[in-house]
């Protein structure tokens, strides 16, 4: 057993070294960094797109005098009810002309101004014409010509409340179900992520050291099990690298915001100190699964071209995963959900969602050990395949039924 551990620990260190001990290991660390670049400049550009075409919106009402000053003060007051960014365009007001048919039609038509709504007509009975796409703007100006006629009756200023309600903060915010299937919808894509950007290294591991030869002599030094986990557990060191040095950055920028903006919300029904050594652990168990899989299917490569064939298949088969988990977060307890924490694939995904609702511990020592089977079962399948389809040196299926049968 020690001289196994050694062999695999001997074959992590080298991989692990290989790999991080490149300059091209920089560039691979900061490829993040490059992605979010690249998604702030596309961001701001659409953003910008945005900012103008909404600076430009209007909703327009055709009133003069009294009319036009209630109309005001009922758009001040019922904008007041929405977030910054998130009401409907700003209103203008102009006084009627004789021909009110045409005024609308220019007003639509104007050419500095992306008019999507008009309110017009007397104020006991107003129309309000609009574009397609803006009928939300149009029962804005309802609403508006509704309280004006209100107040009107009423005799009351739109300032004013008909009754005194008292308005109190609470002082405790009671976790709902709906933030814990939040959060376990947050493990999924985290774990789903990283997975996706770590985990596809291992197709095209062995490629390399299959052509150059490597790989026999290492297969005559070192029993090929551990040669196929002391990779997988390089690549995971490599990962562990990768994760500590943007986790650092996380929780560095965590730090400079004020407290409880990030994590408001987030309180998984497991607490959240077990949830995060959860997700660490289904994270290491998630990689090692698909890993040796990615391992198994690229050893049966030989050329960098059959790998790229390759990629197409494992991340369908790596969304495919994601989806499954994905519908588990949104109904835990329901036969979806425990499909996806039983099928030894999806497990680590549906299983880090399940601390978010569930408080129990002890399906989650008995789901750690059931993916730990499952990645020795993994890697034993694919160093048969490898013997068999490469080395030729396995005694083949059928020689393996007949020694399972004997």
């Amino acid at each position: 057993m020690n001289r196994s551990l050694r062999q695999i620990a001997v074959i992590a260190r080298r991989d692990f070294l290989a790999i991080v001990a490149t300059p091209t290991f920089l560039l691979f660390l900061l490829a993040p960094a490059f992605m979010l670049a690249f998604g702030a400049v596309g961001g701001s550009g659409a953003a910008q797109l945005g900012a103008s075409s909404a600076d430009k919106a209007r909703i327009m009402a055709i009133a003069v005098g009294p009319d036009a000053l209630r109309l005001r003060a009922a758009d001040t007051r019922l904008r007041a009810l929405y977030r910054g960014g998130e009401g409907p365009p700003a209103l203008t007001i102009v006084a009627p002309t004789s021909d009110t048919s045409a005024q609308v039609k220019t007003l639509f038509g104007q050419k500095d101004a992306d008019v999507t709504a008009v309110l017009y007509g007397p104020l006991t009975a107003p129309s309000v014409r609009y574009n397609a796409p803006s009928r939300r703007h149009a029962d804005f100006l309802a609403t508006i010509a509704d309280s004006v006629a209100r107040e009107t009756r009423t005799g009351l200023p739109l300032d004013k409340h008909i009754v005194n309600v008292t308005l109190a903060e609470t002082t405790a915010a009671p976790t709902s179900v709906r933030s814990q299937q939040a959060s376990g919808f947050g493990a999924v894509f985290g774990i789903f992520f990283l997975t996706l950007l770590l985990a596809g290294q291992a197709v095209g591991t062995l490629a390399e050291e299959k052509s150059n030869k490597v790989i026999e002599i290492l297969a005559a030094s070192v029993p090929l099990e551990a040669v196929f986990l002391g990779k997988l557990i390089g690549m995971f060191g490599v990962s562990v690298v990768f994760v500590a040095f943007w986790g650092a950055l996380a929780t560095l920028g965590i730090n400079l915001l004020p407290p409880g903006v990030v994590l408001a919300g987030f309180a998984p029904a497991i607490g959240v100190p077990i949830f995060l050594i959860l997700c660490g652990l289904y994270l290491a168990m998630a990689f090692m699964l698909l890993g040796a899989v990615f391992l198994g299917i690229g050893a049966q490569a030989s050329t960098m071209r059959e790998i790229q064939m390759l990629s197409l298949p494992i991340t369908i088969f790596q969304v495919s995963m994601f989806g499954i988990s994905a519908a588990a977060a949104g109904s835990p307890g329901s036969p979806m959900a425990r499909f996806a924490e039983i099928f030894p694939f999806s497990s680590p995904f549906a299983m880090a969602a399940r601390g978010a609702t569930d408080p129990a511990i002890w399906p989650h020592i008995l789901a750690l050990g059931w993916q730990t089977l499952w990645v020795g079962i993994t890697i034993w399948i694919s160093v048969r395949l490898f013997r068999i389809g490469v080395l030729k040196s396995g005694i083949g299926w059928r020689g393996l039924f007949r020694r399972a049968a004997g």
